[in-house]
């Protein structure tokens, strides 16, 4: 009875290390414009074409890989960002939750 508790232990230690590894490898979709929160946020793939109007506090230099929430390192066109959980969003991007 040892012996298959032991098994049974390690098989489930080995399938949830699986699990987390498959998901650490999968690719990251990106944001859409569209998504719900992405439009309450007035996100934009390219910061250039951010309505000035709409957000006027809107700057050419704010961009998501300038911003204190960009979770990516180095010069990576894409990264995560802590307002789209599981999600990318554009380096060259911009929202108004920019911040410094």
């Amino acid at each position: 009875m040892k012996n298959t508790r032991r098994q049974f232990l390690i098989m489930s230690a080995a399938g949830a290390a699986t699990l987390s590894l498959n998901n650490l490898a999968q690719a990251q979709a990106m944001v859409a414009e569209t998504d719900p929160q992405a439009q309450a946020l007035g996100y934009k793939a390219d910061t250039t074409k951010v309505d000035t109007k709409k957000y006027p506090k809107h700057a050419a230099a704010q961009r998501c890989d300038s911003c204190a929430l960009w979770q990516a390192k180095g010069s990576a066109a894409a990264g995560g960002c802590s307002l789209f959980a599981g999600k990318q969003v554009a380096a060259a991007g911009w929202c108004s939750a920019w911040a410094k």
